[in-house]
């Protein structure tokens, strides 16, 4: 596949683009709405006063996720899980995939003993869309936290760092970053990846699907990922700074 033929004339190493619009959802302690290409999620970050069981009484807070698709943010309506009773496979997959990327980030002793569920909704999806979770639902937490802050129930800032995610891949032989639908579902290799802002990687899920994926092709992609996060990580700043309060 050659460069000119990616979606909005992307260069290999091009985001599609990108935007995030904090505090989209009022009503929630703390929300985004981020935008990747045609791909589009609502990320909402809920406090809770408490804790599961098996934390209780331990002085330590939690963190958690939950993932779901609209049905018709596929085009072909998309059953939703409540109607079948149970989620499916890949959902369940996905949510915790997110779970485990923020409390990555987390310190839960200074969260104190209270639980922020982090909602991922996709509108429309064209590829990415695990990974455009991770990256809002983090500047969704941000934001939650720092209303806890502001409001006095927190003593100092409960996060240690950013996290964000991106997807890569081999196309046509060649390494692209941020893959779209039609770009993953013909890809030889490919991965998401989930970084820290500081370089240091949460989770790697790559998958060859004809030839094998060779140690210099997987040090390349992240190698690509790894500048993709790096501006996804200034978007994160950037949507933060503009939803705090003016002085």
């Amino acid at each position: 596949m050659s460069a000119c033929a990616r979606s909005y004339d992307r260069a290999p190493d091009a985001l599609r683009p990108t935007t995030i619009e904090p505090g989209f959802v009022r009503t929630a302690t703390g929300s985004a709405l981020i935008s990747m290409g045609e791909t589009r999620v609502i990320c909402t970050a809920s406090v809770q006063e408490s804790v599961p069981r098996w934390l209780a009484g331990g002085g330590r807070g939690w963190v958690t996720a939950e993932y779901g698709m609209l049905p018709a943010s596929t085009g072909e309506r998309k059953q939703r899980d409540v109607s079948r009773g149970r989620p499916d496979g890949r959902t369940v997959e996905i949510q915790r995939l997110i779970g485990r990327a923020l409390r990555g980030v987390v310190d839960f002793e200074a969260l104190g003993e209270r639980t922020i569920y982090v909602d991922c909704d996709v509108l429309q999806a064209d590829g990415g869309t695990r990974c455009a979770s991770i990256t809002g639902g983090l500047v969704a937490l941000r934001l939650a936290v720092a209303r806890l802050l502001e409001l006095g129930l927190l003593e100092r800032l409960p996060l240690t760092g950013t996290v964000a995610a991106v997807s890569c891949g081999i196309v046509g032989a060649t390494p692209l970053l941020d893959l779209d639908y039609a770009e993953d579902s013909t890809a030889e290799v490919d991965a998401n990846v989930v970084m820290t802002g500081d370089g240091g990687l949460v989770e790697v899920q790559a998958t060859a699907e004809r030839t094998p994926l060779s140690r210099a092709h997987l040090d390349e992609l992240l190698a690509l990922a790894a500048g993709g996060i790096e501006r996804l990580r200034a978007l994160q700043d950037e949507a933060v700074v503009a939803a705090a309060p003016s002085p």
